[in-house]
């Protein structure tokens, strides 16, 4: 009868509690967007844990003090050391709900957003992770275009299910393509899996020398320890974009840092990965050659094929070498870590 209370259709009063668990730095008026969303979710079972990350002043508390003061469902935490999944640990010390659904302060979520996610997990007690659609909120840039169609925030629009058993894909680098199973800002965890894992690993995420990498460790760990994650179209959040070229040069090197430093984490806490990875190099190039020549570019509200200039073009080439660099930058963030005296679990 417990797994019957998860689903959307259940009354209210029914619904599982979740909290919704957003890390923010120097964005008052962005996370006030964001928030303001997620107040109009139609679950009503959920709270708020809004983390400040190293903050540089007080203006995200202030604004949460005046905008959303009376307003008891929010909980704000202070985290003093920079790193997205610092922050992240942070919140989750202070959740005792069984769900934790997180996303940024830069989205606009939908209002059957949590519904949706309350469903895939009542599919089945083994999903420990669902994650679900990242669209745009604005598409009025060229470099929020390339973002839509070639940054790989769209898994498409069924929803899918994902586990080392009946449900691989057909992948030759699968699970270590963790990438493909969604996005860090539109991820939720049973919280009791988070804790199995201890969390997230402070030496990745953005604020990390690492970059990133922290989501797709997570999803890795969903996969190899025998769970299930689900893919839910139907829970959406709007991201905005970045709109200028520079900003988006830097998102491509935080990407492509983080995946060379999630891949570099798998090694060497799992040796014999690196022997694995090696043999299934050869045909995981052949398959990604293949699904590039059997697929066309497209912008998501035209048939046209998007033109860009030789800037965007090198994007995806960059991408590639900063993950390079990803192994050098997750070794020195460990040593960092290491180094601080500090609860880096939750």
């Amino acid at each position: 009868m417990g797994e019957l209370s998860l689903d959307a259709a259940a009354p209210r009063d029914q619904k599982p509690q979740i909290t919704v668990l957003i890390a923010t730095r120097d964005r008052p008026e962005s996370l006030a967007r964001a928030l303001r969303s997620v107040l109009e979710l139609q679950h009503r079972a959920f709270d708020v844990v809004v983390v400040d990350n190293a903050p540089t002043g007080d203006a995200t508390a202030q604004m949460i003090a005046k905008e959303f003061g009376q307003e008891g469902r929010i909980r704000y935490v202070r985290e003093r050391r920079p790193g997205l999944a610092r922050a992240h640990n942070a919140g989750l010390r202070v959740i005792d709900a069984p769900f934790v659904a997180i996303t940024d302060d830069d989205v606009l979520v939908d209002p059957s957003w949590l519904d949706h996610i309350a469903t895939a997990f009542a599919t089945s007690p083994e999903v420990a992770c669902v994650t679900g659609a990242i669209v745009a909120a604005e598409l009025v840039t060229p470099a929020q275009h390339w973002v839509e169609s070639h940054l790989g925030f769209s898994k498409g629009h069924e929803r899918r299910t994902f586990d080392l058993g009946p449900n691989r894909p057909d992948d030759p680098l699968f699970p270590y393509t963790a990438g493909s199973l969604g996005s860090g800002a539109n991820m939720s965890f049973r919280r009791s899996f988070l804790h199995e894992i201890g969390g997230f690993d402070p030496a990745l995420g953005a604020g990390s020398k690492a970059r990133g990498g922290d989501d797709l460790a997570a999803f890795y760990e969903a996969m190899t320890r025998g769970h299930r994650l689900v893919y839910e179209p139907a829970a959406i959040v709007r991201h905005h974009h970045h709109r200028t070229y520079e900003q988006l040069h830097q998102q491509v090197r935080g990407y492509g840092v983080g995946l060379g430093a999630f891949l570099t984490k798998v090694v060497i806490e799992r040796p014999r990965t690196a022997a694995v990875l090696a043999a299934r190099c050869a045909p995981a190039v052949r398959h990604l050659r293949h699904m590039r020549e059997s697929s066309v570019t497209r912008d998501s509200t035209s048939a046209a094929p998007i033109v860009f200039d030789e800037r965007f073009d090198r994007l995806r080439r960059l991408e590639r070498l900063y993950t390079l660099a990803g192994p050098w930058s997750y070794v020195r963030s460990r040593w960092a870590v290491r180094n601080q005296l500090e609860e880096t679990s939750i």
